[in-house]
């Protein structure tokens, strides 16, 4: 079995490279959430448009039938969308790993700096 002796200086090394990965995870998640708020505007424009020109045709429809229509006549600004909000949940979920990441490094650190006092 192969232990590493964990160490301060190994935890503050661990620490500076999260501190990184944080900036990076930060930056990824302003990339999603703005590729999603577009991808969204885009769906909702698009889905107010169908739903226009739907109802406005002649023949009568129910309320749920032409939001339908709609939808499916926007099903790209739709798909985009779900893939674009899935990408959000997924970097938001990325960020709490470091996060987590880095409370377990500071009580590592804190019970070996207490170890070491012993």
């Amino acid at each position: 079995m192969n232990q590493t002796v964990i160490t301060p200086v190994r935890i503050e090394n661990r620490l500076v490279e999260l501190s990184k990965e944080i900036d990076e995870v930060h930056a990824a998640l302003s990339k999603a959430e703005m590729d999603y708020h577009k991808a969204k505007s885009a769906f909702e424009l698009s889905i107010a448009r169908s739903r226009i020109v739907t109802g406005n045709a002649s023949n009568k429809m129910r309320v749920q039938d032409v939001a339908d229509h709609a939808l499916l006549q926007c099903h790209d600004e739709f798909h985009t969308l779900q893939i674009t909000e899935a990408m959000v949940k997924a970097a938001r979920a990325n960020a709490q790993r470091v996060r987590t990441q880095v409370d377990i490094a500071r009580s590592i650190g804190t019970s070996v700096r207490a170890s070491m006092d012993i």
